[in-house]
């Protein structure tokens, strides 16, 4: 049940947001567009209330709540610059807007870039990680403990890598120039 719910989010979120960029560009409902775009976020309190709920009704920790947990931390840490993203390619295609800028090769536009990258990924690990303490306390045995924490410690190690490579990424393009 709680897989369906994480997959329907998924496809809400998505729906909403070419939903809000269609009402936008091509059906010039800025208002519409708005009220779309807010229920695009707003899914993931439908994913938090169905992981909580299933939970709190004492279903055994799982693969399930752990995906619930990480979707929404990405969802935070990351759903702006998707919405971004979205938007200046919806625009460029279907509005005459501007093309989509090309990541940048070097410089301090790419120190930014990098820095934005890794800045999401820890409000994403942040986000997802309080969520799994949250239900390893919520559920309180230690199998939750080891589902939940074991989650959070391994985040925590792709976490240090990225940061690792991103910290590669910053020193080689703080010493190649700009495009």
């Amino acid at each position: 049940m709680l897989y369906a719910v994480i997959v329907g989010s998924e496809v809400m979120f998505w729906v909403f947001l070419f939903g809000g960029l269609a009402a936008r560009y091509l059906l010039r409902r800025k208002r519409l567009s708005s009220v779309l775009l807010i229920c695009a976020p707003l899914v993931d309190l439908v994913t938090l209330t169905a992981a909580v709920i299933d939970l709190r009704g004492g279903a055994a920790p799982g693969l399930a709540h752990v995906l619930a947990a990480i979707y929404i931390g990405v969802s935070v840490g990351f759903g702006h610059s998707m919405v971004h993203w979205a938007d200046v390619r919806f625009a460029h295609r279907f509005a005459d807007g501007p093309a989509p800028a090309p990541k940048p090769s070097g410089g301090a536009a790419r120190v930014a870039h990098e820095r934005r990258g890794i800045t999401r990924h820890l409000v994403a690990w942040a986000v997802g990680g309080a969520l799994l303490i949250g239900a390893g306390a919520l559920v309180g045995t230690s199998a939750a403990w080891e589902t939940f924490g074991g989650t959070a410690a391994a985040w925590t190690l792709v976490l240090v890598i990225d940061a690792l490579w991103t910290a590669g990424e910053i020193a080689a393009a703080s010493r190649r120039k700009p495009a």
